[in-house]
């Protein structure tokens, strides 16, 4: 199959779950003797190769021009409430426009490639996914990993609503990423009978429980953590959803029952102050640590291995690649499980193959719970890993994850 990806996100440029997913499945489509075209955003100054080839995969990523001066003249009120992110719609629109007209006026008509299907992520890709459709009759996969409404908790863009449900009409097929995905799609209005459920996953062989005891002893004193202190780790984005301030919250419960308990957190965000400020208002600088980076994959691995637990009381999480890294690495796992979350789906929570907790995000006492009984014992931790990494190579390995897309995009077209 000839494959032509839309994706906001890819190496090097990757903001989060979504650029990972994105480099891992091409390449395991690549490996399966599947053409792919990805076409992605160039960084800020356009000095990544605007066409090139990288692991087998070719990679076009079009020059922006700043189009956010004429924008407010033809764009709804709702964009233009977005203050300086009336730039970044701006690099969307263009993103999607120029990728377009690039694979329909110049790979399709002038270098005569053949392709047999288009594939969209997100909003952020299917403007261009639904002009392909238009312009060349080729097939459409609408990928959703999550929803405007569902990020924002209800306060986000109309305009972005609107763009998601114009997707979801013009797509042949909607892949998304759980089951509670699938619900709040239902919801919203999107058409039954074109969804289906998708997984994520990881790379085992990468995501390893072995690593070297000496840099795990070096990242813990990085952090000023002693040999006999438990490590409890959060990674990812700082923002409302993730529910971080709810997890601070939860570390004077936990340190009644485990007094020798340290909280790392890793990750950028509009959060940043007010979780630095929330820490010193309920005196806790000693046990909360912080990390304001986006962390590449190597020492993302070492931190999953210098912890005793990860935790990610999300409020909304349609997946959650992070618990995945930390159930391969042998992590016990305590994920919020209200609302839209695919980490219900992935954490087992009780009887043989428990692997972690599920918690009430929005309660911190019911945080600490789930944390205080994953590190009980030793024997428990232990064992609640190893049922994580074992569940990890039965359902969540990238290799299983692109069999079962392919054979999705192979129906749509067969029709």
């Amino acid at each position: 199959m000839k494959m032509a990806v839309l994706v906001y996100e890819y190496p090097p440029k990757i903001v989060g779950g979504l650029g990972t997913y994105a480099a891992e499945i091409t390449r395991k489509f690549v490996l399966m003797e599947h053409d792919v075209s990805v076409f992605t955003m160039n960084d800020d100054v356009g000095g990544l190769p605007t066409r090139e080839i990288w692991r087998g995969i070719e990679i076009h990523r079009p020059l922006h021009i700043d189009i956010s001066d004429s924008l407010p003249d033809v764009i709804a009120e709702d964009i233009k409430k977005w203050g300086r992110g009336i730039q970044l719609f701006s690099k969307i629109l263009i993103y999607n426009y120029l990728s377009a007209s690039k694979l329909v006026n110049e790979l399709i008509k002038k270098e005569s490639f053949k392709y047999d299907i288009v594939i969209a992520h997100d909003w952020l890709s299917v403007i261009g996914g639904i002009t392909i459709k238009k312009e060349s009759g080729l097939p459409l996969v609408f990928h959703v990993h999550s929803t405007e409404r569902g990020r924002t908790l209800g306060n986000g863009s109309e305009v972005v609503n609107n763009i998601e449900s114009h997707g979801a009409r013009a797509a042949d097929l909607i892949l998304t990423v759980s089951h509670a995905m699938k619900d709040e799609l239902l919801k919203l209005g999107f058409p039954k009978d074109r969804i289906r459920v998708c997984y994520n996953g990881v790379d085992p062989q990468k995501y390893n429980p072995k690593a070297s005891s000496k840099q795990i002893k070096e990242l813990r004193s990085f952090y000023g953590l002693k040999d006999d202190d438990f490590m409890i780790l959060f990674i990812g984005r700082l923002v409302g959803v993730k529910g971080v301030d709810k997890l601070i919250m939860a570390m004077p419960h936990i340190l009644q029952r485990i007094p020798n308990a340290k909280l790392v957190i890793v990750g950028l965000g509009g959060l940043q102050e007010y979780l630095v400020n929330l820490v010193r208002t309920i005196k806790l600088q000693d046990f909360i640590k912080f990390r304001f980076e986006f962390l590449p994959e190597e020492e993302r691995i070492l931190h999953y291995a210098a912890c005793d637990i990860a935790v990610f009381p999300s409020l909304y999480e349609p997946f959650g690649i992070v618990v995945l890294e930390a159930m391969s690495m042998e992590r016990p796992v305590v994920v919020g499980a209200a609302g839209v979350s695919g980490m219900r789906e992935i954490v087992v929570p009780c009887g043989e193959d428990q692997c972690g907790f599920h918690v009430n995000p929005n309660n911190p006492a019911d945080i600490a719970w789930g944390i205080t009984s994953a590190l009980e014992s030793t024997e428990k931790k232990e064992w609640l890993g190893k049922n994580g990494r074992r569940r990890v190579l039965d359902e969540f390995t990238w290799d299983k994850i692109a069999e079962n897309t392919v054979t999705f995009y192979e129906q749509v077209v067969k029709r």
